[in-house]
C-alpha cells in the first residue's frame, strides 16, 4: 500500500487547460492608437509580466524600452562571426601560404597580414554575416510555420491600421483568462480574445 500524498496540483496549470478543447495560450486585445498601446506595455512592464508581447502595424519608436526588453545579441553574436572569420582567413592564407604552397614573390615574406587583406576581408564579412543570419534565426526561434495567433481574425489587421498585445499563458502572473481580460479592459483594450493552441 502506497502512502504517498498526491502531488499538489498547480492552479496555475489548471487555469490553462479546460474540458471546452485545447491548451490556453493567451489573452489578446486591440490598441487602436500607438500612444495606446505604448501606454498599455508601460504598465504591463511595471506589474512585471515576462511572457508577453506587441504586436503592431510599424516600429514605434522606444517601445522595446516600453516593454522592458533586454538589447538584442545578435550584434554579438555578429562580431563572434566576423572574428571567427578573420581568424580563419588568417590561418587559411597562412596554412596556403608557408605550407601547402609556399611560393616567394618579390622577396617578401611567405605571409604577412598585408598582402592577403582581400581574403581577411571578404572572410570577416562572410562569418559575420552568418552570425547574423543565424543568431537571428536561433534569437527569434524560427522556423515556426505555425502561431496560435495566426487562427486570430483580428490578427491580420495588425499588419495594417491594429497594435495587439498578447498575454501569454506560460507566464506565472497568468492566473486564469478572466483576470487577464480585466487588465487588458482596463487598459483600454478592445476585441479581447481567448487564444487556444
Amino acid at each position: 500500500m502506497n502512502d504517498t500524498p498526491p502531488p499538489s496540483r498547480d492552479p496555475r496549470r489548471d487555469d490553462r487547460r479546460d474540458d471546452r478543447g485545447p491548451r490556453v495560450h493567451g489573452v489578446t486585445a486591440s490598441f487602436r492608437r500607438a500612444p495606446d498601446v505604448y501606454r498599455a506595455a508601460e504598465r504591463i512592464r511595471d506589474l512585471g509580466w515576462t511572457r508577453w508581447d506587441v504586436h503592431t502595424p510599424f516600429p514605434i519608436h522606444g517601445l522595446d524600452a516600453a516593454m522592458g526588453l533586454p538589447r538584442s545579441s545578435v550584434p554579438r553574436l555578429t562580431l563572434l562571426g566576423g572574428l571567427t572569420g578573420f581568424v580563419t582567413g588568417c590561418l587559411l592564407t597562412w596554412y596556403t601560404n608557408s605550407f601547402d604552397y609556399p611560393l616567394v614573390v618579390g622577396a617578401k615574406p611567405y605571409w604577412s597580414v598585408i598582402y592577403p587583406f582581400p581574403v581577411l576581408y571578404e572572410c570577416t564579412i562572410l562569418f559575420a554575416a552568418f552570425g547574423t543570419f543565424f543568431g537571428q534565426f536561433l534569437t527569434n526561434r524560427l522556423p515556426r510555420h505555425h502561431h496560435p495567433l495566426f487562427e486570430l481574425p483580428q490578427f491580420a489587421r495588425v499588419t495594417d491600421d491594429t497594435f495587439m498585445v498578447v498575454l501569454e499563458a506560460a507566464d506565472p502572473r497568468f492566473r486564469s483568462p478572466e483576470e487577464a481580460r480585466d487588465l487588458l479592459a482596463s487598459l483600454g483594450g478592445q476585441d479581447i480574445s481567448l487564444v487556444r493552441d
